[in-house]
């Protein structure tokens, strides 16, 4: 029986590397991870946590809007408009930094706690067994990746050199007097909403008509609504051609032949799996077009003694879900429980302003996939806003499957959407009937109340 200094190698610190590895830990397994940055992967460094750390920064400024209407005002105000108010840019960065660290000491006392080991370096993939950071190699019987993805910048002249993506965005110094944002995705409307929410001029180029593709149309529609309405500039079915400057002032050409001129230009146009360099071709393991690792239902790929989870499978690029894979398989593979992944009715949440919550099928997709669905819609303005004067609507989507009653999908924009969709998401995942909700007692007065009385599917 082969001889190897570890019984797994996990390549990849972030949030389903850690869970995996401190998992196979506590069944038995002598475990290590290789890390070229510190603990904490994209999630806790450079994404969802950092980025939510801002968005709660940038919302005070529509809060400080929205209490005018409730009779606060600032008596040493210059003018009768409005609260006067500053911002401190680099305080919040440094707090927002030191929460980072903070995480990331606790990331590293979870590894130290259940006894795994920490390699710092890149991991380079050198056979079925072997890994090697620097000058080492070390073995394994099973190799584990969990590298996660990165952002890709499209290839147009001058957006690499004068560019930046969420990754320097979340580090900036200094406030963007006037922003272009290059893309539609959940990253892209989150960051305009926060340099706008902060005071810079905003700029959304896209090439689609509406931003979030994938999401319910309804909720796409009210959302472009919203951030025009809150001064979000929206440039729809234009792309960016060239950009030229220098580090202060940057040209950006659009496709339908403006130019806008801006100190900061930020591309979210999309992440990639970080599989260059990693050393695949070593074992043969080829990546799709986006570079994603193919893998079967338990994560195995085609090298029996090498799997993968999270972002770099290009399955469902979310930080719970890459956390759920990585339980299972250590579950599976060292805690003899034989369990599967179910990546159905996975709700997710997009932290724009205001914010989307979304879980099971929209009513396209619940087309597409064969069935009859009956749909049932509310919209509305929120109680708040009733009084603070925002014309915003919180739109409501149930999509319900005719045959069975069942409801296969739920959707939301609108104050505290994420919140309330991790609710709808039991039930949905239960397999709760329209009947179910209909019979459920609203808690009044709130906006959740709206989806166990809505009677009426909409035609």
């Amino acid at each position: 029986m082969a001889s190897y200094d570890y019984d797994l190698i996990t390549i990849g610190a972030g949030s389903g590397g850690v869970r995996a590895s401190r998992i196979a830990a506590g069944h038995g397994a002598k475990v290590a991870v290789i890390e070229e940055d510190r603990p904490g992967g994209t999630c806790v460094l450079r994404g969802c946590v950092p980025k939510k750390l801002l968005m709660f920064g940038s919302l005070f400024s529509a809060e400080v809007e929205d209490a005018i209407g409730f009779g606060w005002g600032d008596d040493h105000a210059d003018s009768d408009d409005g609260i006067a108010w500053s911002h401190d840019w680099g305080g919040l960065v440094t707090r927002k930094n030191a929460e980072l660290d903070r995480l990331s000491g606790i990331y590293q006392n979870l590894l130290d706690n259940a006894g795994v080991e920490l390699i710092a370096g890149r991991g380079v993939i050198t056979g079925p067994h072997s890994v090697r950071v620097g000058e080492r190699e070390y073995t394994a019987e099973r190799i584990l990746i969990a590298v996660g993805g990165w952002p890709h910048f499209p290839p147009v002249e001058g957006v690499a050199d004068h560019g930046i993506s969420s990754n320097e965005a979340l580090e900036l110094s200094y406030r963007p007097d006037e922003i272009v944002i290059f893309g539609a995705g959940y990253i892209a409307v989150e960051f305009a909403g926060i340099f706008n929410g902060f005071g810079s001029k905003t700029h959304l180029v896209y090439r689609a008509d509406l931003p979030l593709r994938g999401f319910d149309e309804d909720l796409r529609k009210g959302l472009a609504e919203a951030m025009e309405a809150r001064g979000i500039i929206l440039h729809p079915g234009c792309t960016i051609t060239g950009v030229t400057g220098d580090d202060n002032a940057k040209d950006v050409a659009l496709s339908d032949g403006t130019t806008i001129s801006a100190d900061t230009l930020m591309v979210a146009a999309g992440r990639k799996p970080m599989t260059d360099g990693l050393g695949l071709e070593a074992v043969g393991i080829e990546t799709d077009q986006s570079g994603a690792i193919p893998v079967d239902e338990n994560s195995m790929t085609p090298v029996p003694s090498i799997y993968a989870i999270g972002d770099v499978t290009n399955r469902i690029n979310l930080t719970p879900v890459a956390i759920a894979e990585g339980h299972v398989f250590a579950d599976t593979i060292y805690g003899g429980m034989a369990r599967l992944m179910d990546h159905r009715n996975v709700p997710s949440a997009v932290f724009s302003q205001p914010p989307i919550g979304s879980v099971g099928l929209t009513e396209e997709q619940a087309r597409q996939d064969g069935f009859d669905p009956v749909i049932y819609a509310s919209s509305f303005r929120a109680m708040k806003n009733t009084i603070s004067g925002r014309e915003e609507k919180t739109v409501m989507k149930l999509v319900v499957d005719q045959s069975s009653n069942k409801v296969i999908g739920a959707h939301m924009l609108g104050p505290d959407a994420p919140e309330i969709m991790q609710g709808l998401a039991i039930a949905i995942k239960a397999g709760a009937t329209k009947a179910d909700f209909d019979a459920t007692i609203g808690i009044h007065p709130t906006s959740a109340e709206e989806f166990v009385t809505m009677r009426q599917p909409v035609g």
